[in-house]
């Protein structure tokens, strides 16, 4: 981080300048919405499609990718807290026989490890025909049910079996897929529905949803690009098939909505103090150490590190969308990112240090927090 923004009060110019740098390593489109704790500030950089000069509308449509875990999460507690569901429950309490097979053991995972992460459950989502621009275009309107995903990752042997007090950390999307699967057996209705009802019409967030099948993002929306191995530019991958991400990743939003989302969810408005509590209670998380340096896992939420102290959010990964979302702990002063450019590669790296500097500057700029 610069020292200089330090001892500024934050504005505009720089966040403007935060996308600008961000922009320079490659990324077409940017737009972000930083609640400064007295107002909210919106910029957006680059261009909503390559070979144009349209600007990205300041109410576009994204994909929010993995940040769609937090909103699982709070289903979840939301469950937990009206006494439908424990944390200490079993995996095959509910879904009975769907976590079996090549040593892996719905006996031995509870609902708590599901959220956090630390099941030890394998990944499904390399199976899924997605990681080269030939595979995504022959694949990318493929469909699947959460059953079908599971059962994909019951091929693989686990990371590890969980014992006890255990808490290895490995983050696998299998968890949350799970997790979708268990509120649907908890209430009798989709997972979609629930995560409708309970949160975003709660919050009045009428531009996030679970598109299910249909593969396309409202108007107005930016164009998404992905740098696969196989391809020489960037891959234009703006329609896809959401199905393969379920509970683990298919929500999509714009900045205000997703801006409300933390800053109601932080605020206390979604969970009762004993869930909210809970959902903050970490382990850590080495696996991003390389791109998050000291960061922590909660219950569908990570605490991360600014020279300023603390941070809680989350980031998601979608062909052709990044989202990353940084707030303090009450949810009062943050920031949501998204970018149009997806590389699931090395180039990620300097564009990922580049977000995380954007939010240590609204952290640690001079009108900002200072918790140590």
């Amino acid at each position: 981080m610069t020292n200089s923004t330090a001892s500024q009060t934050y504005d505009r110019s720089i966040l403007e300048a935060d996308l600008k740098a961000i922009h320079d390593k490659g990324v077409p489109g940017l737009l972000a919405a930083a609640h400064t704790g007295r107002e909210l500030l919106t910029a957006r950089y680059g261009v909503a499609e390559l070979g144009s000069d349209r600007p990205i509308a300041y109410d576009s449509y994204f994909r929010m990718g993995s940040t769609s875990k937090t909103f699982t999460a709070t289903a979840v507690l939301q469950l937990v807290g009206e006494g439908l569901l424990s944390l200490d429950d079993l995996v095959e309490d509910w879904l009975p026989g769907v976590v079996r097979g090549n040593g892996n053991d719905g006996t031995r995972i509870t609902v708590r490890r599901l959220l956090q992460q630390t099941s030890g459950l394998p990944e499904y989502m390399y199976d899924v025909p997605i990681w080269s621009a030939k595979d995504f275009q022959e694949h990318r309107f493929d469909s699947y049910t959460p059953e079908e995903l599971v059962a994909i990752a019951m091929r693989h042997e686990p990371n590890w079996v969980p014992e006890p007090g255990d808490q290895r950390w490995n983050y696998s999307n299998t968890n949350y897929i799970l997790l979708g699967m268990v509120i649907k057996k908890v209430t009798g209705m989709e997972r979609a529905h629930v995560v409708r009802d309970r949160i975003l019409r709660r919050l009045g967030l009428d531009h996030t949803f679970i598109p299910g099948d249909d593969p396309r993002l409202p108007e107005p929306h930016p164009k998404g690009y992905t740098e696969f191995p196989d391809s020489t530019e960037p891959v234009e991958t703006t329609d896809w098939n959401l199905t393969p991400a379920d509970a683990a990743g298919d929500l999509i939003t714009t900045a205000a909505d997703l801006v409300r989302f933390w800053q109601a969810l932080l605020g206390g408005e979604l969970l009762e103090p004993a869930q909210l509590a809970a959902m903050k209670e970490t382990v850590p998380a080495p696996e991003w150490d390389p791109v998050f340096p000291g960061a922590s896992y909660g219950l569908g939420i990570a605490r991360f590190l600014s020279p300023c102290g603390p941070y809680w959010g989350h980031a998601g990964n979608t062909p052709g969308h990044t989202a990353h979302s940084g707030f303090t702990e009450d949810g009062r002063r943050g920031m949501v990112l998204f970018t149009t450019f997806w590389a699931p590669n090395e180039h990620a790296l300097p564009i990922e240090a580049l977000v995380n500097d954007a939010l240590d500057h609204l952290m640690c700029a001079a009108d900002g927090p200072r918790t140590g």
